[in-house]
This record gives C-alpha cells, sequence and structure tokens, in this order.
C-alpha cells in the first residue's frame, strides 16, 4: 500500500499529476484544492492507493484531512474514487463538515456525478463527520474519536449511536461503554 509520494513534478494538469521518483513516473489523481496547492516543483502528498480489477490508482493529498475526507466518502456505499474525489475538489473538508453539519443537501448536489438521493445518503451516513477532532458540538473529538473506532470494528452507524447516547469523557472510555452496551443489543 502506498501512502505518500514524495517526488518533482514532471507534468501538472487540474486533475492530476505526474511525479518523477528517481525516473519511475508515477501518475497521481488529485483535487482541484491540492493541485492548486502545488506550486514548486519539489512536492510531497498523502496518497490513497486505490486497486481494482482493472485499474492501479493513486491518489494524492496536501493535507491528512483532506486524505480522511476521501477514505471516509469511499465508504459509503454508492460513493467511488471519482465521486469522493469531485466533492474532494468541490469542498475543503473544514467546509465539508460544516456543510454536514448543516444538513446542505442543496450545497452536496453541487458537485458534478450527485444526485439528490447519493447526497441525502452521504448525509445520513457522516452525520458524525469531524475534521482533525474540532466540532462546533458540544462531544467534540472523543465522539468522532469514538465513532470511528467502532466503526472501524464492524459496527453500524445506528447501532454506534445508540450505544454512545449519553456517553461522555474521553475516547476510550467511550470506546468502552459503547462495547458494553453494543454486547447488549
Amino acid at each position: 500500500m502506498i501512502v505518500g509520494i514524495q517526488g518533482i513534478v514532471e507534468h501538472k494538469e487540474p486533475t492530476f499529476v505526474h511525479i518523477n521518483i528517481h525516473g519511475l513516473i508515477y501518475e497521481v489523481f488529485v483535487s482541484l484544492h491540492t493541485s492548486s496547492s502545488i506550486t514548486t516543483n519539489e512536492v510531497k502528498l498523502f496518497t490513497a492507493q486505490i486497486i481494482r480489477e482493472d485499474a492501479n490508482m493513486l491518489f494524492g493529498f496536501a493535507t491528512r484531512d483532506e486524505k480522511r475526507m476521501f477514505d471516509t466518502l469511499l465508504k459509503i456505499n454508492g460513493v467511488g474514487p471519482k465521486v469522493a474525489i469531485a466533492i474532494c475538489s468541490t469542498f475543503a473538508p473544514d467546509t465539508f463538515s460544516k456543510v454536514i453539519a448543516s444538513k446542505d443537501v442543496g450545497m452536496l448536489k453541487r458537485v458534478p456525478g450527485i444526485g439528490p438521493k447519493a447526497a441525502s445518503r452521504i448525509l445520513v451516513e457522516l452525520a458524525d463527520f469531524i475534521v482533525d477532532g474540532n466540532s462546533d458540538n458540544a462531544t467534540g473529538g472523543s465522539m468522532g474519536e469514538a465513532v470511528m473506532a467502532l466503526e472501524s470494528l464492524g459496527f453500524k452507524k445506528d447501532e454506534i449511536r445508540k450505544a454512545l447516547s449519553g456517553c461522555s469523557g474521553d475516547t476510550a472510555s467511550m470506546v468502552k461503554e459503547g462495547l458494553k452496551k453494543l454486547q447488549r443489543l
């Protein structure tokens, strides 16, 4: 798994860059935000590698938050890498978290490839999207981290919300309490 790439930019388009690493040139698909942040010949990107039957693609991101947003979007049924990168091109991670928090379907429908159904599904599944542990709600980063930890264990979002309702404290204690409640469900 390739998780980062650093090299010299050989060619740059708005949606991809060719990066030369000691004579080997990689094509890396990027969002418009990342593309505009590449201003020098030397570049370092966080990457997500998508391997499919017919393709092996690299997606590059200037920030960890943008990569995290992309990875989170890929978990949603019906959202593939092209739609996820389109969302990353349309919204910066902090703006996207505000769109999710305000449940603004109209804003999401502005993204190419997203209709009303897909926008609604994204809003429902990403209700707890938090960028870099910062949030406007009272539960803050601990709740978001606890939700992500329980999701990584295979629990469904609606079950996690029920289990974590009323929980407080640091991430570890919330996960422990959530696991106890999930065992009873």
